[in-house]
């Protein structure tokens, strides 16, 4: 059974229908990549997954467990953590103070010092207010916050986007060694070379609807895929 397997997945924003029966699956220790234009409908994919937008229908099940429609908090419980593409870190908190916060309800929390290890930078700014990070160490303070509570699987929403290419670089090679250490990802990006360098699998999501499911390297020896659906 994979880890993540979701069926028939409709959700709307008010009268607007935004996903269609929308299917995928994600295996243990795998990375995959939704990928679309704006507005197709990426994002609400991954709120409606952690219940951060309720699916009007369709199956969610999570290691086993059906999930959907469930509360965000129980769903962090249970192992799921997005990355939003705003970040919501605590801007009047020190670096420490949100990712302490962050893992206090969590039934299995990283110790800080394993945190730090993979964040360097984030040890040198320990003590400095959220509001006073770069954006990218904005990004790197909200990805911490996701993994002290050692998800089963994280969900980074957009998590280049803005960034300059060095800071891109470095946090590419994070989540690589993420990604190696068995770390399971679900990732949103339309930095599309940045997801193809992570992604063992890609979705294609067109409008709402899953056109296309393949693995990376098909995406790669069929470029006229992405120049239909992401226009790239």
């Amino acid at each position: 059974m994979s880890l993540l397997e979701v069926n028939g997945l409709n959700t709307y924003y008010g009268d607007s229908h935004i996903l269609f029966d929308v299917a995928l699956n994600v295996e243990r220790h795998e990375v995959v990549a939704l990928l679309g234009r704006n507005g197709a409908g990426k994002s609400t994919t991954l709120k409606s997954l952690m219940g951060v937008v309720t699916p009007r229908s369709g199956s969610i099940l999570f290691d086993g467990h059906e999930i959907a429609g469930r509360k965000s908090h129980a769903i962090a419980q249970a192992g799921m953590q997005l990355v939003h593409e705003e970040r919501r870190i605590f801007g009047s908190l020190n670096v420490e103070e949100n990712i302490v916060l962050a893992g206090m309800t969590a039934p299995n929390r990283w110790p800080l010092d394993r945190v730090y290890a993979l964040f360097p930078r984030l040890k040198e700014r320990r003590t400095s207010r959220g509001t006073d990070l770069s954006g990218g160490e904005q990004q790197m303070l909200a990805i911490a916050r996701a993994l002290v509570r050692e998800p089963k699987i994280l969900l980074l929403d957009e998590p280049f986007e803005g960034l300059a290419p060095i800071i891109v670089r470095d946090l590419l090679a994070t989540c690589r060694t993420l990604a190696d250490d068995g770390q399971t990802i679900l990732l949103v990006e339309q930095n599309i070379s940045a997801a193809m360098t992570l992604a063992d699998r890609v979705y294609l999501l067109n409008n709402g609807v899953i056109v296309e499911s393949l693995s990376a390297q098909a995406v790669q020896e069929r470029p006229e895929l992405l120049q239909r659906h992401l226009g790239v």
